[in-house]
């Protein structure tokens, strides 16, 4: 039996859908399928009930699922305390999130922090905001630092976990500027033919976030998707070449725009507000990680 069949099985049960599963484990639906096969032959049982629609939990793969739980984490555990031992993990830092997040905010706290950078090491690991959650969850990260909004609520037992909010942000639909530093597609103008939309694909946390707002808009602007990306950088380099519009954070260019290389192209209503958390558990984590903690609910 190996390790990875648990966390696919886990997985699975969260998600209740082999293709979403999958997706998350970096594999195809047929080799998940076959890893999920896998397990129940060493088990000796079936584990998922057979049929189409949501996942469901055989009785005995309920019965199992708390059993693998603890496994996971009983090796997540004894991975920390060989570390310990070889005198690594008690000067590392592990810090979960997403690209976007990992360039603006956590940039940001290491120079802020730079003192701690002499005592540690900071381990920065990037995921989705799903593939975060379940690392913090599983003990594989002492931090993770993910972004809130309804509209991507995180489901972390308050129990086991607390959290900082440590900013507050929006997404801001820009474009390039023109020479006299007024948006080159404008949000605002009525009747006019749908504006080319530089969109985040929906596997981010951001992508969701634009979407759900304006789906939700009572006067959602005329947009023409043209681009649909997984990376925030790179939207940003499409509009500083005028391709369209994007939703941006705003901490990312608020300097482009006030220097005139990016202008807001609707009005505060399409707006996006959101807040970034950092999330830890509450057990301890060590000396050098529970400074790190410290200083930042001190700022």
């Amino acid at each position: 039996m190996q390790s990875k069949w648990l966390e696919d099985f886990l997985l699975l049960a969260q998600e209740r859908s082999f293709t979403r599963a999958a997706e998350l484990r970096h594999v195809t639906h047929p080799a998940f399928g076959r890893r999920i096969r896998a397990l129940e032959a060493w088990a000796g049982t079936p584990l998922i009930e057979p049929g189409s629609g949501p996942v469901r939990l055989t009785p005995a793969g309920e019965a199992f699922r708390d059993t693998a739980e603890q496994m996971v984490r009983t090796l997540a555990q004894s991975h920390d305390e060989l570390q310990a031992v070889a005198g690594r993990q008690a000067h590392v830092i592990t810090v979960a999130t997403g690209r976007t997040l990992a360039r603006t905010i956590v940039a940001d706290w290491l120079a802020r922090h730079s003192g701690v950078l002499q005592q540690a090491e900071i381990r920065v690991i990037t995921r989705t905001l799903d593939e975060t959650v379940v690392m913090l969850q599983r003990g594989e990260v002492g931090f993770a630092l993910l972004y809130h909004h309804a509209a991507i609520a995180v489901r972390l037992d308050g129990r086991q976990f607390s959290h900082l909010t440590v900013m507050h942000d929006k997404l801001v639909p820009v474009a390039r500027a023109d020479a006299d530093g007024k948006a080159l597609f404008d949000l605002a103008q009525a009747g006019q033919a749908p504006v080319p939309y530089l969109a985040f694909s929906h596997s981010m946390a951001l992508g969701r976030l634009v979407e759900d707002h304006l789906a939700n808009h009572p006067l959602k602007p005329p947009l023409r998707r043209c681009i649909d990306c997984d990376s925030a950088d790179a939207n940003y380099e499409y509009v500083l070449k005028g391709l369209g519009v994007a939703w941006m954070p705003w901490s990312m260019v608020q300097r482009d725009c006030q220097d005139g290389r990016l202008a807001v192209a609707g009005d505060a209503s399409l707006n996006v507000h959101f807040d970034v958390r950092l999330y830890r558990p509450k057990r301890h984590l060590g000396a050098v990680a529970e400074q790190f903690w410290g200083d930042i609910t001190q700022v």
